[in-house]
C-alpha cells in the first residue's frame, strides 16, 4: 500500500470534484471518555490562519515518447474525466493524426500552509513548492499574494515562504507534541482545492512512525481525515496549538482511510526556527561522524546485552568527532546527552538536534559493560552523507579453496592475491575472505555472500579460518547462541550476528 504526499494537481481537482455522503451507524462507546461537544469555536479561531498554496512550474513535453500520453493527468478508474483527457491529448498529438504539442505547458498544484509570525512567514510542505516557478498563497478572504521561499530543508521536507500585505495576519502557536498523548482529540485543518478551509477532527492514533521518507522520519499519526491538497496543512490539539504539520497519508487510492501522518512540531519548530533565523536560511544539524545499524536480539545476546537496544557503531569516520571522544566500532549507544536510545532510528534524530560544538555525555556498552564518554558535535555537511558502493555479486569459488566452517554455512579462505583480484579486494585488505555460502544457511539468511570480508569474531581480530572455528567453539562453551562478526563488503562495513548450531 503506497504513502501519497498530498500535493494536488489542478487537473485533479476537476476528476474529484463529486461530493460523496459517507455516513455510517456508529457503534456504543459506553467505556469512552465523552468527546467535545463540537469544534465549531475552535475552527472559527484557527481557520483565517491557515492558507492555500498554488504553486506553477513549466512542464517540458516529451515529444519523443513512444508510447501512451506523458502528461495525461491521473483519475479515478472509470472517471468520464479520463476518457475526456485522453481524447484531447490524442487530438493534439502528432502520432495520432494531430498538431504537434507544444514543448512546454504550465503545470499548476495546489497544498496548504499556516501563517506562523504576523510579519508575514508561512509555513509548508517543500514538496508542496518543490520546483515551482511561481507560488502564491490564498488567505482565508481569498487575497492572492505572491510569496517568495525564505528557506527549505529536504530532509525533513518543511519549507518556509515569506509574504507581503497591510492586512493584519493571525499567527498560530507552536504546541509541544512530545505531550501530545496516543487518543488524544486533534483537528486537522486545510485548504485543498482553492475552496477555503476545511476542517476535519480525529484522534492521535500513534507516535514515531517511520514511513521512509527520510532519514529523520519520527511522524505523528491520525485518523482525522488528511486528503489530497492538504500537505502543509496544521495540525492543532485541544488548545489551538500547533502540534504537527500534515505530511502524508497511507492509502490504496490517495483518498484518506484514516491512516494520515503529520510532522511533529518539536522536530518542525526548530527547523522552522533555524530556516528564518540562520544568515543561510539553512538547518545546521549536528554530527558525530559514525554509521549505525540496528542491534538485534542475536547481536544484543552475542554481546551481553539485556535486551535489544541502542544504536551499533559499524565504523568510525576518521578524524569524526566520534572517533576524538573515543566511540569504537561495535561500541552500542545507549544514551546520548542524558536521552536513552531504545531503537538504532532515534540516534540521528537526537544527534541533529544538538547544537554544533555542543560537548554531551554519551554512555556505550563496550566489553559487556557501560562506558561513559564525552562527544563534541560537529556539523553535519552534504559531503559526509554516505552511499553504499554497489558491486556485481561475485561467481562462487570451488569449495576446496577454503576451510569449511559448518556451523555457519560458511566456507572461508585466507586471503590470497588470486581471490584478491577475483573478489576486487583491496591491496592492504585484512581478515577472512567467504568463498563460497550454503543455501539455507544462518550466514545465507543474514546476506552474507562470496567476496565478503570477516575481519572481526566476538570483536577479537582474526587473520585465518581457523581462529574464527575457534571462536565458534568459545562461544558454545559459554552458553551462547551467537557469534558476532565484523564483515567488510567493498568498503562498508557492518556487524552480523549468526546463530551457533547447536547440533
Amino acid at each position: 500500500m503506497p504513502v501519497f504526499f498530498l500535493r494536488l494537481t489542478k487537473a485533479a481537482v476537476a476528476a474529484t470534484a463529486a461530493v460523496f455522503l459517507l455516513a455510517a451507524p456508529v457503534a456504543g462507546r459506553a467505556a469512552a471518555r465523552p468527546g467535545p461537544d463540537g469544534f465549531a469555536d475552535l475552527a472559527a479561531k484557527l481557520l483565517p490562519s491557515v492558507v492555500n498554496i498554488s504553486t506553477t512550474q513549466t512542464v517540458k513535453s516529451d515529444r519523443k515518447s513512444e508510447g501512451g500520453n506523458p502528461d495525461l493527468p491521473q483519475f479515478p478508474p472509470g472517471s468520464p474525466f479520463e476518457e475526456f483527457f485522453k481524447d484531447f491529448f490524442d487530438h493534439n498529438n502528432p502520432r495520432h493524426g494531430g498538431q504537434p504539442q507544444a514543448e512546454s505547458h504550465k503545470a499548476t498544484s495546489l497544498g496548504s500552509g499556516f501563517i506562523i509570525d504576523a510579519s508575514g512567514y508561512v509555513v509548508t510542505n517543500n514538496h508542496v513548492i518543490a520546483d515551482a516557478d511561481e507560488i502564491t498563497v490564498i488567505l482565508h478572504d481569498n487575497t492572492n499574494l505572491k510569496a517568495e521561499v525564505v528557506g527549505r530543508d529536504t530532509k525533513t521536507d518543511i519549507a518556509v515562504l515569506k509574504i507581503k500585505t497591510d492586512k493584519p495576519l493571525v499567527p498560530l502557536v507552536w504546541g509541544d507534541s512530545d505531550k501530545a498523548r496516543v487518543g488524544d482529540w486533534v483537528l486537522a485543518i486545510g485548504n485543498p482545492f482553492g475552496l477555503g478551509g476545511t476542517v476535519t477532527a480525529g484522534i492521535l492514533s500513534a507516535r514515531q512512525r517511520d514511513i521512509n521518507s527520510g532519514p529523520y522520519d519520527d511522524f505523528l499519526q491520525t485518523d482525522a481525515s488528511i486528503n489530497r491538497g492538504n500537505s502543509g496543512g496544521p495540525m492543532f490539539n485541544m488548545d489551538g496549538q500547533v502540534i504537527g504539520i500534515n505530511t502524508a497519508i497511507y492509502s490504496p487510492s490517495g483518498g484518506s482511510i484514516g491512516i494520515g501522518f503529520a510532522i511533529p512540531s518539536v522536530l518542525a519548530k526548530e527547523v522552522v526556527s533555524e530556516l528564518i533565523g540562520e544568515p543561510d536560511h539553512s538547518v545546521h544539524r549536528g554530527w558525530i561522524g559514525v554509521r549505525i545499524q540496528e542491534v538485534t536480539s542475536e547481536i544484543a545476546e552475542s554481546l551481553g546485552l539485556d535486551k535489544a537496544r541502542g544504536a551499533l557503531v559499524a565504523s568510525v569516520n576518521e578524524k569524526g568527532p566520534a572517533q576524538a571522544a573515543g566511540i569504537q566500532p561495535g561500541d552500542i549507544v545507549l544514551t546520548f546527552d542524558g536521552r536513552p536510545v531504545t531503537e538504532m532510528r532515534q540516534l540521528p534524530r537526537l544527534v541533529a538536534e544538538t547544537a554544533v560544538d555542543k560537548t554531551v555525555p554519551v554512555t556505550v556498552w563496550r566489553k559487556r559493560k557501560e562506558v561513559a564518554l564525552q562527544v563534541k558535535v560537529g556539523r553535519l555537511e552534504e559531503s559526509d552523507q554516505q552511499a553504499s558502493a554497489q558491486q556485481e555479486p561475485p561467481k562462487k569459488a570451488p569449495k576446496d579453496q577454503g576451510v569449511t566452517v559448518t556451523a555457519l554455512g560458511l566456507t572461508l579462505s585466507n586471503i590470497t592475491p588470486e581471490l584478491k583480484e577475483k573478489f576486487s579486494l583491496a591491496d592492504d585488505a585484512k581478515g577472512v575472505v567467504v568463498v563460497d555460502v550454503a543455501k539455507d544457511s544462518p550466514a545465507a539468511d543474514k546476506g552474507l555472500k562470496a567476496g565478503d570480508v570477516i575481519m572481526e569474531a566476538a570483536q577479537e581480530e582474526v587473520k585465518n579460518p581457523s581462529q574464527i572455528s575457534a571462536k565458534i567453539a568459545d562461544e558454545k562453551k559459554s552458553g551462547r547462541k551467537s557469534i558476532l562478526l565484523l564483515i567488510e563488503r567493498q568498503g562498508d562495513l557492518r556487524f552480523v550476528a549468526l546463530r551457533i548450531d547447536q547440533s
